[in-house]
C-alpha cells in the first residue's frame, strides 16, 4: 500500500500548481483583486466566505499575522468569494491543461472524488469548506477539485499534530527548515516567504533550542529531528489513507506535471517533486 506521505505528494503535484502558475496574479488581478498574496489569500479562504485575517491566521496557521492582514477582508471588497473561487478554479484548470497535455486524468478523477468526499470533516475547517464546493463535472475539474480537499484535510490535521506537540507557527517553520527538506536556503526561504520578522525567526530558534530540538546554532539535534518525526507520523496517521489504488492512478500525472516543473524543486509547500 502507498504510504500517506506519497499519496500526498501525487495529490499536491495536482492541487499546488494554482501556487506557481505564471498567470496566477493576472488572474486574480482581473477580477479586482491587488497583487500575488491578496490573490492566495482570498482564494485559498474564499471556501470559508468573506472571512477576515484572524480566521486565515489560524486556519492556515504558519503565515505572519500582519501580512494576513494586509490581503483581507480588503480582498473582499474587490470580489466575492464565489468570484475569486471561480477565478482560482479556472486558473487551476487552464494551467493544468497546458502542462498534462493527452495524459489521461479520468480513472484518478474516478478514485479521488468519493475519497473526498467521504473524507471525515469534524475539527478541520478548511476540509470542510473545500468538501461543500460543489464538485465539477469536468474529470479534470473533479480532480482538482478532490485533490483540494484531501491535501487541506491533511493539512488540518498536521495543524492538530502542531499543536499537540506544542509547536507554535513560526516554530513550525524553523523546524521544518531545520530538517534540510527546502534546500539549503530553506530558512530564508520559509520565513520571508511567511514574512516572519528576522526577530521572530531568532526567537523561534531560541525556544527550540531551549527544548533541546535545535543546537545553538540552529540546526537540528537529535531530540528535534525524533519531534518531528513524531509529529509527520502523527499527520500520516489522521490523513485519508489510499483508495483502491488512487495514487497508482496519480502517478503519470504527478510525473508529467514533475517534467514540465510546474512546481519549482526547492519550493515553500516542501514538494519534493520528481519525476522518478
Amino acid at each position: 500500500m502507498t504510504s500517506p506521505r506519497e499519496l500526498w505528494r501525487r495529490l499536491e503535484a495536482v492541487h499546488g500548481v494554482v501556487y506557481f502558475a505564471p498567470d496566477a496574479r493576472e488572474r486574480f488581478d482581473a477580477v479586482g483583486l491587488k497583487g500575488f498574496w491578496m490573490g492566495y489569500f482570498a482564494s485559498r479562504a474564499a471556501a470559508l466566505g468573506p472571512v477576515g485575517p484572524e480566521v486565515v491566521t489560524a486556519s492556515f496557521y504558519v503565515f505572519e499575522p500582519g501580512m494576513v492582514a494586509r490581503a483581507l477582508p480588503d480582498a473582499w471588497a474587490r470580489a466575492t468569494p464565489a468570484t475569486v473561487l471561480a477565478a482560482r478554479a479556472e486558473l487551476a484548470d487552464a494551467t493544468l491543461r497546458r502542462a498534462l497535455g493527452d495524459v489521461d486524468v479520468v480513472a484518478a478523477a474516478e478514485l479521488a472524488v468519493p475519497l473526498a468526499l467521504a473524507a471525515p470533516t469534524a475539527g478541520r475547517p478548511l476540509a470542510a469548506a473545500h468538501q461543500a464546493v460543489a464538485v465539477p463535472d469536468d474529470p479534470l475539474a473533479r480532480l482538482w477539485w478532490a485533490a483540494t480537499v484531501l491535501r487541506e484535510h491533511r493539512g488540518d490535521g498536521h495543524v492538530a499534530a502542531l499543536l499537540t506537540a506544542g509547536v507554535g507557527p513560526c516554530e513550525a517553520l524553523v523546524l521544518a527548515a531545520a530538517t534540510g527538506t527546502y534546500g539549503p536556503d530553506g530558512a530564508e526561504l520559509l520565513r520571508s516567504s511567511r514574512r516572519w520578522p528576522e526577530e521572530d525567526w531568532a526567537d523561534a530558534v531560541e525556544r527550540l533550542a531551549a527544548r533541546g530540538w535545535l543546537t545553538p546554532e540552529g540546526t537540528m539535534a537529535d531530540a528535534g529531528r525524533a519531534a518531528h518525526q513524531a509529529i509527520e507520523d502523527t499527520t500520516d496517521r489522521l490523513a485519508v489513507p489510499d483508495a483502491d489504488g488512487l495514487a497508482a492512478a496519480l502517478a503519470p500525472i504527478a510525473r508529467r506535471l514533475a517534467e514540465v516543473e510546474t512546481i519549482p524543486v526547492h519550493n515553500p509547500i516542501g514538494l519534493p517533486l520528481t519525476s522518478d
